[in-house]
């Protein structure tokens, strides 16, 4: 009965911490059903906030039209560790009060949140911004950047074979 117990109390630690060590994992999202790469979107426009945190970092910027109306969008980068592992990044580089211009895809629910391709600085640095987009096997950013073998079931017109 003693070894049951044992086995039964190892068996807990064991599933609690396959979950806890999973967690990070669940709030990482795919694009696909999220935001549309049928919709992609330029946006101009003053940084307003800047949250560098796991899973992805945002940029909150306002945009204003002809018009003058200000409003108020969400972006969606990669993670901090992967942006500043791979692609130049700080947690400095981009700050409330700078102008950035933002290339992305329009999230499909109609919200005013993008997941952005790339961020272009005011002193005209292009920032490569990870999108979840590219985690999708096929997709390539460049030669050296690149998932292979994607499945039968994945198929990109925009992309040339």
């Amino acid at each position: 009965m003693r070894g049951n117990i044992r086995n039964i109390a190892a068996a807990a630690m064991t599933a609690a911490a396959i979950l806890l060590t999973g967690l990070p994992t669940l709030a990482h999202h795919p694009f696909a059903p999220e935001f549309d790469w049928k919709k992609p979107v330029t946006l101009a426009g003053t940084v307003t906030n800047v949250n560098w945190a796991n899973p992805h970092a945002t940029i909150a910027v306002e945009i204003r039209d002809r018009a003058g109306t200000v409003t108020a969008w969400l972006v969606e980068l990669g993670s901090p560790t992967v942006l500043e592992k791979n692609y130049q990044w700080a947690a400095n580089v981009v700050k409330a009060g700078d102008t950035v211009t933002v290339d992305g895809w329009l999230a499909k629910d109609g919200q005013k949140f993008v997941s952005a391709k790339s961020v272009t600085l005011s002193d005209g640095r292009e920032l490569f911004a990870a999108s979840s987009f590219f985690d999708l096997p096929g997709r390539c950013v460049s030669e050296e950047v690149c998932v292979e073998d994607a499945p039968s079931w994945f198929s990109d017109p925009s992309r040339s074979q």
